[in-house]
């Protein structure tokens, strides 16, 4: 699996081998840039030095929130989400032994990876439907039922959300689809 979510091939690379990294990203997908979300894996893994669940989980709050809020920021609220982060990685710690993977690899159907995705910190449904349709179409992991789980993201051929993303073409796509959904809502 090659993500290409940040369009930086570290960052990139970074969400591709490492779970945690991918899934931190998801969590950073809100009021900021996809790109940038997605690219604070990268800052956190290079100031903390680690990216284990157990480790983030265990350090001093304080000093995690200095961490994420050192410039360039790993979120443009970095207090926030430097707790988000820690509380994402406790929930790894003690449900899945601090193995981010067991939690789509042991999933046995897309309902059940969706409940799962749902329980997590910072995991709202549409969240947890575009990260399941994220995993679907760029990660192989398909449970029976994960595109009805995921709903309008698992859809072939969308360019909705970061699930869709595999290029600069794909990221522009998605960011007129996005364009397009704003201007109606605001009619």
């Amino acid at each position: 699996m090659q993500i290409r979510l940040v369009q930086d091939p570290d960052a990139d690379t970074l969400l591709s081998t490492e779970p945690f990294a991918l899934l931190m990203g998801m969590m950073l997908d809100q009021q900021v840039l996809m790109e940038h979300a997605f690219a604070g894996p990268a800052k956190v893994k290079e100031r903390f030095g680690s990216l284990d669940p157990a480790a983030i989980a265990a350090a001093e709050p304080e000093a995690f929130v200095a961490l994420c809020a050192q410039p360039p920021a790993v979120h443009r609220f970095p207090k926030s989400m430097a707790a988000r982060i820690q509380s994402l990685a406790r929930h790894i710690e003690e449900e899945y032994g601090g193995d981010t993977a067991r939690l789509w690899e042991e999933a046995s159907s897309g309902k059940e990876l969706l409940a799962r995705l749902r329980a997590l910190p910072g995991f709202g449904k549409a969240k947890s439907q575009i990260f399941l349709a994220l995993l679907g179409k760029q990660a192989g992991v398909q449970p029976d039922g994960w595109r009805e789980a995921a709903g309008d993201y698992g859809e072939e051929g969308a360019y909705r959300s970061v699930a869709d993303i595999v290029d600069p073409d794909s990221l522009a796509r998605v960011r007129a689809h996005k364009a397009e959904m704003k201007a109606k809502r605001r009619a």
